[in-house]
């Protein structure tokens, strides 16, 4: 296991205890897997980010290993002991497996990845990593992204594989490369966002060579697949500490590539003038919204709070009085956000949900200071359907200012509006607005049949129901029938 005789021995004896207690807590399941290789006449290895966690003492039951035997070969050992396995990935190394293991008392299902040794590297006009096999550890190790997930431990007799200072770098909470971070950019670009994911993820610091790297070679991600960079946008966002991984992207001019919304909010002021830029704004937002979630992580609540400024650059315009607008900046916003979000592969329920909120994060501030009226509520819950509750927390989110009495005040409003709709769903069902009317009833009223003007009629008893609230059925009738008589 480590050695803790290094520069920082606190830290390293630290880091030895955890992983000694995590590496026990899975031995059952890893040491005989490895066992069977071994009888096989291959060698098994812990690797990458398992050894990592395993040293962070936050080692989970995903579990990645290592080894020497080809990808058939893994089929052959691992199909007979796992629960169930998966070959998706085996043109890059990669068998999948589940093995349920005994934990303590408990019996809990670990998911196991086996990669062949390997060497990755692009060209300069593929979208995809060529592999090819290795025939040590060593080769494989140096092929790793940063030297914190180029650590090894070798089973069953748990021998500690360190050839590039990994554990001191852990302790020391950096992130650099095995080789050269040019060598291990131009292996594989999107290195390059997981430097910034990383970074987000674990709270590290990038050693300055590293950043110098992709600062210079910045361009070089656009050759990496949308898909993929989206990926690895989505694990920094949902990191603990987002803001840091995007920061390194825009400082470094990664974001230029994968996301130039965001670093072109740097060139403009807020309407308020109460923060350096649009761009520290929207990370505050972010952050903001972040310490609202309640149930975990939410990817598409980050995603909104992190784009709901980006139509202020396309729409800044200088008022006479000195003043800057951005008139309409949440339109623009959710349209850009729309055709971003789409170049990036997000799914269409996700890129709908996300441009949805954006067009609706200033909604509130519409109404004024609280003079709510029924149907301006109703209508607000219903533009909002299902995303009611995260625009509830990006628009409190949204509230940057530093006047403490003005942040107050708007608090208090918002606290009014949901009051408000709490009221009002007890009364009248808010969550599932509908006219008083269905189809049915108004063909069947009107004596028509199916066709356009149906569609016409029931927009008009919704728009009745929002403004009015429920209606007697009668009352209703009476004023389809008015509604009819003027469309003659």
């Amino acid at each position: 296991m480590p050695n803790a005789n290094e520069d920082n021995p606190t830290a390293l004896s630290q880091v030895q205890h955890r992983a000694v207690s995590e590496l026990l807590r899975v031995s059952p399941v890893a040491d005989d897997l490895a066992r069977r290789f071994q009888d096989a006449g291959f060698s098994l290895a812990l690797v990458g980010g398992s050894v990592r966690d395993a040293l962070l003492g936050r080692l989970g039951n995903d579990l990645d290993f290592t080894t020497d035997a080809r990808p058939e070969d893994v089929l052959k050992i691992v199909r007979p002991w796992a629960d169930s396995v998966w070959d998706v990935g085996i043109a890059f190394g990669t068998v999948g497996a589940q093995k349920a293991g005994r934990v303590g008392d408990a019996v809990q299902p670990f998911q196991i990845e086996v990669t062949t040794y390997r060497s990755e590297a692009y060209d300069r006009t593929s979208r995809k990593p060529e592999v090819s096999y290795g025939d040590s550890i060593e080769e494989d190790l140096v092929r790793r992204d940063f030297t914190v997930n180029a650590m090894a431990v070798a089973l069953p007799a748990k021998e500690f594989i360190d050839p590039h200072g990994g554990l001191k770098d852990l302790a020391a909470k950096v992130l650099r490369t095995p080789g050269t971070p040019e060598e291990s950019f131009s292996d594989d670009p999107l290195r390059m966002m997981r430097a910034a994911r990383f970074a987000a993820q674990l709270d590290f610091e990038v050693a300055p060579d590293v950043v110098a790297a992709m600062t210079a070679m910045a361009e070089r991600i656009e050759i990496v697949s949308a898909e993929r960079v989206r990926d690895e946008f989505n694990k920094l966002l949902l990191s603990g500490h987002p803001r840091k991984g995007l920061s390194l992207l825009a400082d470094t001019g990664l974001a230029a590539h994968v996301l130039p919304e965001l670093p072109a909010l740097r060139l403009e002021s807020d309407e308020h003038h109460r923060h350096k830029d649009v761009y520290e704004h929207s990370l505050t937002v972010l952050d903001q919204a972040i310490a609202l979630e309640e149930d975990g992580p939410d990817l598409v609540l980050r995603l909104a709070a992190l784009l709901h400024d980006i139509g202020k650059p396309r729409t800044r315009r200088f008022e006479q009085d000195g003043r800057v607008s951005f008139h309409h900046h949440e339109v623009v916003g959710a349209k850009m956000t729309k055709k971003r979000m789409t170049a990036l592969k997000y799914s269409n329920e996700m890129v709908k949900d996300v441009s949805r909120l954006v067009e609706l994060h200033l909604r509130f501030h519409g109404y004024g200071t609280g003079e709510w009226t029924d149907s301006a509520v109703r209508r607000y819950v219903r533009d909002a359907g299902p995303l009611l509750d995260r625009l509830h927390k990006l628009t409190r989110s949204d509230c940057t200012t530093r006047n403490k009495r003005k942040a107050a005040a708007l608090s208090r409003a918002y606290d009014g509006l949901e009051d408000r709709i709490a009221q009002l769903q007890e009364q009248e069902e808010l969550d599932a607005i509908r006219p008083d009317l269905n189809g049915n009833e108004i063909q069947e009223i009107l004596g028509i049949g199916p066709g356009p003007v149906i569609g016409k009629a029931y927009a008009f008893l919704l728009e009745l129901r929002l403004e009015n609230g429920p209606m007697e059925r009668d009352a209703a009738v009476s004023a389809l029938k008015e509604w009819w008589t003027k469309q003659a």
